[in-house]
């Protein structure tokens, strides 16, 4: 059986979290330029933290709104490959500061993956559940999800 939407959301949200958060330690610890602009960097980060607790459950209802009825057997749920979060969050943190030298930006990028995966795994996945609760139905995501044009869920009845 496929994994659940909202078990994927957890696992992949807490890898998310934990490797933003491994990025920030590193970035404040051995990096000094990272800790230029805090002031920027701390609105920045409350700013994403707004998006995050107002789309975040938004668009959990939204695409569990839109699922399809699926088979158990016609759905795709593996999760993405947990290590590929890190290299993710560690690559788009080097892509932001190496040209640059703004290791303040690279701290920005891992901080929103901190604050995406703590959306993911603290606020959306239990939205999920409560959706599951409510509707009698369990959510799989399915194929042709997309970062930018969203997530695609498929459910069965319980």
């Amino acid at each position: 059986m496929a994994p659940l939407y909202r078990e994927r959301l957890t696992l992949e949200g807490a890898v998310l979290a934990a490797s933003g958060a491994a990025g920030c330690a590193v970035l404040l610890t051995l990096v000094p330029e990272a800790r230029e602009n805090l002031g920027s960097t701390i609105g920045q980060l409350a700013f994403v933290t707004l998006l995050c607790a107002t789309l975040g459950p938004f668009l959990a209802r939204r695409w569990t709104g839109r699922a399809e009825r699926v088979t158990e057997r016609g759905v795709s749920g593996d999760p993405t490959p947990v290590w590929q979060l890190p290299a993710i969050t560690a690559g788009l943190a080097l892509a932001v500061a190496l040209p640059t030298g703004s290791w303040d930006a690279g701290l920005r990028v891992t901080g929103g993956c901190l604050l995406v995966g703590l959306t993911q795994a603290a606020v959306m996945a239990p939205t999920v559940r409560a959706e599951e609760r409510r509707r009698g139905r369990r959510y799989v995501r399915l194929p042709g999800s997309r970062l930018l044009r969203g997530t695609r869920l498929g459910y069965s009845d319980r």
